[in-house]
């Protein structure tokens, strides 16, 4: 009986009716045994068969022992598997599996976390970044020299009027991805843009020697440059035309806010340089006479003294025009000419 239970896996007695006393000759009938399927399926049809009618045979001394039983089991069975080792090759094959599912699933947090980080990275300078995900408190800090670009589109206003706000956002956001991938090439940081308004620093977070007035100065030449072959989406034969400022000097830096929070700049150096960028021309660079003269020391920079210039909260200011930027060894224009035509260059 007990032999016929494995087989079938069912309680043979449970099946019975109950309350009908079962008949001492009943024999159930032979289970349907297949052989070469799973692990727990009989490896040997034939003798198991035979087994289970040795124990039903009606002579006793003719029925086999437990002994016997246990080793003509043994004998079928070709793995010779203990229950012990059997449980021990499960808890290995689920090991296995799970240490393979745990390597999966880390390998996809990794990879959120570095979505997450150049995201993050993105809004914030990377020190500050990871100032506010470690729980500490990130401190103004002071920068005693630091160059600030400023720009805003011509027009805007009236384009504005004239465009859905789709088409507005549209054509923003493609002016100023193509702006952000420029800025990729200069040692700056973008700080903000505001509607129409992009604004970028140099020397701040990371400071940079007198460099930051190079690196802003040539990244806003790029700027108004690609502004020629720039393509309004929705008015592809309007000419974009931006205005750009630029001055030098000390700022102070921190996040503001822990709601979506900004690094935000303060100080006159901002003030200063937004009024560079108002009181410029289309298509045109207005830099300090603060910026002209670090432009100077660095070499290499075309400007024309634009003159005095009666700046709102600044009273008279002498500013200039940023041209290009030249190889002073190779290029003509740096070198001094009987004509005298060429634009006034920067004086100490």
């Amino acid at each position: 009986m007990i032999l016929v239970e494995i087989a079938t896996r069912s309680d043979l007695v449970s099946v019975q009716a109950e309350g009908v006393r079962m008949d001492i000759m009943w024999r159930p009938p032979l289970p349907e045994v297949k052989s070469g399927k799973a692990d727990t399926d009989c490896p040997s049809q034939e003798d198991y068969c035979e087994l289970i009618k040795k124990c039903w045979s009606h002579n006793v001394p003719m029925r086999p022992t437990f002994d016997q039983v246990k080793k003509m089991l043994d004998k079928m069975n070709p793995h010779k598997v203990s229950p012990v080792d059997m449980m021990m090759n499960l808890m290995e094959k689920y090991s296995k599996h799970l240490e393979a599912i745990v390597a999966e699933r880390t390998q996809d947090l990794l990879q959120e976390k570095q979505k997450t980080d150049r995201l993050l990275y993105s809004m914030l300078p990377k020190p500050v970044a990871d100032d506010l995900r470690q729980g500490r408190t990130t401190e103004a800090q002071s920068f005693s020299n630091a160059t600030v670009y400023f720009s805003d589109i011509v027009g805007f206003t009236q384009l504005s009027g004239a465009s859905t706000p789709y088409q507005v956002v549209n054509f923003l956001n493609q002016l100023y991805t193509t702006f952000d991938d420029i800025i990729d090439n200069y040692d700056v940081y973008k700080v903000e843009t505001i509607g129409d308004a992009y604004m970028v620093v140099s020397g701040v977070p990371k400071e940079n020697g007198i460099n930051h007035a190079g690196e802003i100065a040539s990244m806003a030449l790029d700027l108004v440059s690609v502004c020629h072959s720039f393509k309004i989406p929705h008015k592809p034969t309007t000419q974009l035309k931006i205005r750009a400022g630029i001055h030098s000097g000390p700022v102070v830096a921190g996040v503001v806010g822990t709601k979506m929070p900004r690094y935000c700049l303060f100080g006159d150096t901002v003030n200063t340089a937004s009024r560079m960028e108002s009181t410029s021309e289309a298509l045109k660079i207005q830099v300090s006479d603060a910026t002209a003269d670090l432009l100077h020391m660095l070499k290499g920079y075309h400007l024309t003294c634009r003159g005095t210039l009666n700046v709102k909260g600044k009273g008279e200011m002498t500013t200039w025009w940023l041209e290009v930027k030249r190889d002073e060894a190779s290029d003509p224009l740096l070198r001094p000419s009987e004509s005298g035509g060429f634009p006034v260059p920067v004086s100490n």
